[in-house]
């Protein structure tokens, strides 16, 4: 945590105590800063400023790591990243709020002929509200004023969502980036999941624990949350999409890999915000639910926290559950009940967290073609890339998102063989092998099986039991403990069909 701490010294700026970024490399090309930067002609590129970003995500880190090495009694290293903290926190109020915007907004890094170093941007932007999305305001009514932004139709609310820059600046919506005809994706006035799930957590957290909340009530969280909700359906079907239209709620970009952003943070913000389980370091269990008249009832169970499992019930009318009010459950046993919504902190019993039984790839390699494990296949001139593929770690069967070694179409008969090489002795017992099927041009093998090397040799591993192969699923192997560098998945493609190995995983 450190290393990557110190890892975004190049980009700070030490006479102003800031972190200044690329608005491409913070996730949001064709922001303010980097249009601006280009005299309105572009904004992909360049463009660096002095984000609330960037520094809301480093006095995160910089307390996280604090807090760590508190609870191993570093104290150098407790003062030293509190201390950083603490300094990040009032350069970033001192320097990037602004009183005529109200609003937490970027300072330009760059200078050209077109902006000014240190000068402010000119115009608010959705990436003003990410430090209370980590805490770091103060609770006062200077900095509370930002939230009524959300609230303004002709500022940063929309009919669908939130905009990710006001409709008043002059290149809003303007589209500069193309994959042909479709548009790619911006950050000048589209909504985006991305930024709208750290608007909701900061949010949540101002309406949970901040005082001067007058601006703004539980009955907006809840409609912005509806409107979010709605994102994560396109056309009524379950499907998140990159960005969307402001005014529409239709999604602008709709590109191949649009469905496939994973960038919704939903889940987090019902069960923290909506459900309101407070996380806390200590043996307490805090509930507060943010909910108004409108949400008559929920339940979410099992949530695994502090090695215990927790249940929370909230039923308006007990006609949905046959309990009114709100009820805690810690193993399956009513702890609390209560006739309406308000804060609970309940003490818990101290429990050593379970144990966690995730076993470790020992064949992934995510980074790199070249270094250790390798993959090779018997198929001569095939993609490095593409067999890299299949040791990658991402398993997924998408039809139009392809990923994968695939084989040229079999004869049913012919043995072709996909290889790991550690690069040194590795204990390998089972595997998961991952293949992709369509019912058509691709199938699962007729057979396969695992080798190992031993000397020159390739041998079947012993006492080894395979599954059917499952059709864009896993098949589970396992066998008798090997040690060895190399270990093959031998395999016959099916008569006029090809095998697409998604993953092999070996354990």
């Amino acid at each position: 945590m450190q290393n990557v701490f110190v890892a975004w010294n190049y980009s700070f700026d030490a006479s102003k105590g800031l972190y200044f970024v690329e608005p491409l490399r913070d996730a949001t090309e064709y922001s303010i800063a980097s249009i601006d930067a280009s005299g309105g002609q572009d904004g992909f590129r360049y463009g660096e400023a002095f984000r609330p970003s960037i520094n809301s995500y480093q006095f995160s880190n910089a307390r996280a790591i604090a807090n760590i090495a508190a609870l191993n009694n570093l104290t150098n290293i407790t003062d030293e990243y509190n201390k950083r903290a603490a300094e990040i926190k009032q350069n970033l109020q001192n320097q990037l709020w602004n009183s005529t915007y109200q609003h937490f907004i970027d300072r330009h890094q760059a200078e050209n002929n077109f902006v000014k170093y240190f000068d402010f941007i000119r115009g608010r932007e959705l990436v003003g509200y990410v430090p209370w999305a980590h805490d770091l305001p103060d609770d006062n009514k200077v900095y509370a004023q930002a939230w009524k932004h959300i609230l303004d139709t002709n500022e940063l609310r929309a009919p669908y969502g939130l905009r990710t820059v006001e409709p008043t600046y002059e290149y809003y919506m303007r589209q500069y980036r193309y994959e042909g005809t479709r548009p790619e994706c911006q950050w000048n006035g589209p909504i985006w999941p991305f930024h709208t799930t750290l608007v909701l957590t900061g949010l949540g957290n101002f309406l949970d624990h901040y005082t001067t909340t007058g601006l703004v009530n539980t009955s907006d969280f809840i409609s912005l949350l509806r409107n979010y909700t709605q994102l994560h359906y396109n056309y009524g079907v379950l499907n998140l999409q990159e960005n969307y239209d402001p005014a529409t709620g239709n999604p602008i970009v709709g590109l191949v890999r649009s469905p496939h952003y994973f960038h919704s943070g939903y889940v987090d913000i019902i069960l923290n915000q909506l459900v309101g389980i407070r996380a806390r370091a200590d043996d307490r269990l805090e509930i507060n639910p943010l909910v108004d008249e409108s949400i008559a009832y929920f339940r979410v169970e099992k949530v695994p926290y502090h090695g215990l499992q927790i249940s929370v019930q909230w039923d308006s009318t007990g006609n949905k559950y046959g309990v009114t009010g709100l009820v805690v459950e810690i193993n399956d046993a009513v702890v609390t009940t209560q006739s309406n919504v308000q804060r609970l902190i309940i003490p818990l019993a101290p429990s050593p967290p379970p144990a966690i039984l995730r076993p470790i790839s020992k064949s992934t390699q995510p980074l790199t073609t070249t270094a250790y494990p390798r993959g090779n296949v018997s198929v001569p001139d095939q993609n490095i890339e593409e067999i890299h593929d299949a040791i990658d770690g991402r398993v997924q069967f998408f039809t139009e998102y392809i990923n994968g070694w695939t084989t040229p179409v079999g004869n049913g008969v012919s043995e072709l063989w996909y290889q790991v090489d550690f690069g040194n002795a590795t204990e390998i017992s089972r595997a998961e092998i991952a293949w992709f099927g369509d019912s058509g041009t691709f199938d699962v093998p007729t057979s396969y099986k695992i080798q190992v090397s031993k000397g020159w040799n390739w041998t079947d591993v012993s006492n080894a039991t395979y599954a059917p192969s499952v059709s864009s699923g896993i098949t589970h192997v396992s066998w008798g403990t090997e040690t060895t560098q190399q270990v093959r998945l031998v395999f016959v493609p099916k008569n006029a069909t090809r095998s697409r190995l998604v993953e092999f995983t070996l354990f």
